[in-house]
């Protein structure tokens, strides 16, 4: 039997991790930025906590989740999503009483679906949460959070779409109203409709299927439902984008279809990548904390899938900050084995980016040049016995950046400084 990786988890290669450090990267200034902290969290959690959290009767719990019993007994799973964890965390740790909290924490995440580009059984989520602040402002800050990491990954063509879920409360008549327009409708419905009709029925409301679409069009709508706090929440966020020039469509299908959801929900979607088009999602849960076990405490956030911006940013063709070497060290000859060791410690230590590769496995002068070539270092070093004898050492241009030159090895520290911008 070929071992090879379980379908749909993909190994990250080094010639492609560096759009990934990329992204980690911007995205911990961005969020730090807006004075988020970072949360790490465990990849497994007892199974119980995504029952309530995300529901029995969904597919994800129903048929999407990694869960088994461990060798005492106790049923966990690998987390399908983050925020579960998150709020969870909050409410062990004790950090969501009476304060309030931002954070931030990313990893993957793990679903049983059918494999595909930009859908994966294991993917990668960054995730930003705010808890503890009541008022609009914070919904605008989370959508402001998503706008400002494209504006830094130099990202563009997304669409920002919003919606208000208003309260439970609203959302109870609209629900009442809702059935009973689709039961009226149930044999021209698909199947997943159907079967959503009693228990989820506002996710019949983003339905894909062409059918069910045209039913929909005709359904209730919950803005015609929302009492005067939820219409003057969402007319809140409204102006907040629009002072802050972030461009939105108000779509009445977004939806989410739990109950813990209220007010505001938005999604981030591209119409770059297929039939995957959302990149991020997120919306205010104020019920979720307390159908966890912890105090009434309100939350918003979003979480945006890693793997499906990385291949919107190479659609896009943005540039990444390569992480491969600038300086590849060739040696050979006695003498200079132990000199080119401690000159490429010496180099390191003196500048901590400086990203150097020192020959291993011997090889003669040609040899290790084609091995710094391959590298994709910028400049080689040559040092031998000749050079170790006079205190010199060459550099040579593998990218054509001008003719290759001896100078001094007291000199080379600064040298590398001026053309490397170290």
């Amino acid at each position: 039997m070929k071992i090879q990786s379980v379908r749909g988890m993909n190994d990250v290669l080094p010639a492609d991790s560096a759009a990934w450090q990329h992204v980690h990267a911007v995205a911990a200034q961005v969020f730090a930025a807006y004075g988020y902290g970072e949360l790490r969290l465990p990849v497994v959690e007892r199974t119980e906590l995504f029952k309530r959290a995300v529901g029995e009767v969904t597919d994800v719990v129903e048929k999407e989740m990694y869960s088994f019993e461990d060798r005492g007994g106790e049923a966990i799973s690998l987390r399908p999503e983050l925020t579960a964890g998150v709020v969870r965390a909050g409410i062990e740790h004790g950090i969501l009483f009476n304060q309030q909290q931002r954070v931030w924490c990313t990893g993957p995440v793990f679903r049983y679906e059918r494999p595909q580009a930009g859908r994966y059984r294991q993917f990668h989520q960054l995730d930003v949460e705010a808890f503890g602040i009541n008022t609009p402002d914070v919904d605008v800050e989370i959508i402001a959070i998503a706008a400002q990491l494209w504006k830094r990954l130099g990202m563009s063509g997304f669409q920002l779409e919003i919606n208000t879920l208003g309260t439970p409360a609203c959302r109870a008549v609209h629900r009442a109203a809702l059935i009973d327009y689709l039961q009226q409708h149930e044999a021209a419905l698909d199947d997943d409709a159907r079967r959503r009709l009693h228990t989820n029925p506002l996710r019949v409301l983003d339905s894909k299927v062409p059918a069910t679409q045209a039913i929909v069009e005709g359904a209730p709508k919950l803005l015609d439902y929302l009492d005067e706090a939820s219409l003057a929440h969402f007319a809140a966020v409204k102006a907040g984008l629009d002072a802050l020039g972030i461009g939105y469509i108000v779509n009445p299908k977004l939806v989410r279809g739990l109950d813990y959801y209220t007010h505001t929900v938005f999604e981030w979607t591209t119409n770059q990548l297929g039939a995957q088009g959302t990149v991020c999602a997120g919306g205010r849960y104020d019920g979720l904390v307390q159908q966890l076990g912890g105090p009434q405490t309100t939350g918003v956030g979003f979480g945006l899938g890693i793997e499906r911006l990385i291949l919107l940013m190479g659609v896009q063709n943005v540039p990444v900050v390569s992480n491969g070497p600038q300086v590849y060290v060739c040696r050979f000859g006695d003498g200079a084995e132990h000199v080119a060791l401690t000159l490429a410690e010496s180099l390191r230590d003196s500048f901590p980016n400086l990203r150097l590769v020192l020959n291993a496995g011997g090889g003669g002068l040609k040899s290790q040049l084609k091995r710094a070539d391959n590298s994709g270092a910028r400049y080689a070093l040559v040092l031998g016995d000749d050079e170790v004898a006079a205190g010199t050492i060459q550099v040579k241009s593998l990218r054509g950046e001008g003719d290759a030159f001896t100078c001094a090895r007291t000199e080379l520290a600064a040298e590398l400084s001026r053309r490397l911008g170290l």
